[in-house]
């Protein structure tokens, strides 16, 4: 593999990653209405670990019910989704990739179509189900629609935390090696910590201690149940993008929260943005992120991974280079090229020291 900075092994905890490319979670919606993954998860996945990713990590996998943003996500709260999992965790490592899973409650942004069907809420009665928020009044519909929705309580918060500790441990049952906690893009754990949606006056509303409490205690359940030996991630959303909106969630206070989840045991902040409001105003492009990943880096003593328009080799190799981040994720490029991992490695090397693809593909590329 090639001998440059994107090629050079990570490692966190007893961990050694292979390379700084992750295939950033991305939502597939192919799995039938019981949470279980489908041969389609099975060649999706496994074929970028053939492609030479360092990281391979699934798409946001509910860890109850009615955590799921629609009836066809992929699940992990039972033992026989866990066990579905297996020989897709097996593939994945016998190509010398990490598997990652990343835990997810999709709070009030739950109960949808699938995006290619409208995306628009499921009644109860024609399938969907009843979903979670913070605060129900501040709920910021991006369609103009509403789902049936109720203002979770302080039970239903700690079920949440007992759900994601279950997660874990199934996870790791399935043959994970990393556990990553999705506290980004408008779902649960992003809605309690952004004012925007959290108007609460409890022990989770108010403050950034509340404000940010329950992250924090699904970080320690996760981190109670994963071995020392393996690493925990957590995805965070940088900052809601809501400029002209005095109280929200900004890259500060990301920064602030990365330091005290690093308290707690995380080993990576993976740094992406917005997702929380209609009325974001997110200026895209290249490495349109990147700058969110630096000021976390700059505010707390943990690794950080960057995500967003990272689409070259050159430029993925650069950030970890000069330091701008620890590992680079990629998303849309790895749906346009399963091998990004292997082209990378061949346009950085040069003719010095080719990527090894797999023995059955070698006559196209030699």
């Amino acid at each position: 593999m090639a001998d440059t900075d994107l090629f050079s092994p990570l490692t966190l905890r007893d961990l050694e990653i292979p390379n700084r490319i992750a295939v950033s979670p991305m939502c597939q919606y192919s799995c039938d209405t019981d949470g279980l993954p489908t041969e389609w998860h099975r060649v999706h996945l496994g074929s970028r670990a053939v492609g030479g990713a360092g990281i391979v990590m699934t798409e946001a996998t509910a860890v109850e019910p009615r955590g799921r943003i629609t009836p066809h996500d992929l699940g992990i709260w039972t033992n026989e989704q866990a066990s579905a999992l297996e020989s897709i965790t097996e593939f994945i490592r016998d190509q010398g990739s990490v598997p990652a899973i990343q835990l997810a409650h999709a709070g009030h942004k739950a109960s949808k179509r699938k995006p290619w069907e409208g995306n628009d809420p499921i009644a109860p009665e024609e399938g969907g189900w009843e979903v979670l928020s913070p605060s129900p009044e501040a709920y910021p519909p991006f369609d103009g629609e509403r789902p049936e929705m109720r203002k979770a309580t302080v039970d239903d918060i700690q079920d949440v935390v007992d759900a994601y500790r279950a997660a874990a441990e199934r996870s790791l049952s399935a043959g994970f090696e990393i556990a990553e906690i999705h506290a980004a893009h408008g779902y649960l754990l992003h809605e309690f910590l952004s004012p925007v949606t959290n108007q609460r006056e409890d022990d989770y509303g108010g403050s950034f201690e509340n404000r940010t409490r329950f992250v924090r205690e699904v970080t320690a359940a996760v981190r109670e149940v994963w071995p020392d030996d393996k690493p925990v991630f957590v995805r965070i959303s940088g900052t809601d993008w809501l400029d002209d909106e005095p109280e929200s969630w900004n890259v500060e206070q990301s920064a602030r929260l990365a330091a005290d989840l690093a308290e707690i045991g995380a080993d990576l902040i993976d740094v992406s943005s917005g997702g929380l409001h209609p009325d974001q105003n997110v200026v895209g492009g290249p490495n349109f992120q990147v700058p969110l990943a630096e000021r976390v880096d700059d505010g707390a003593d943990i690794a950080v991974g960057a995500v967003g328009g990272i689409t070259e080799p050159e430029q993925a190799d650069a950030l970890v280079r000069n330091d701008r981040a620890d590992l680079v994720l990629v998303g849309r490029e790895f749906l346009c090229d399963p091998y990004f991992g292997l082209r990378a490695a061949d346009e950085l090397a040069g003719e010095e020291a080719p990527a090894e693809w797999p023995i059955q593909y070698r006559r196209a590329v030699q």
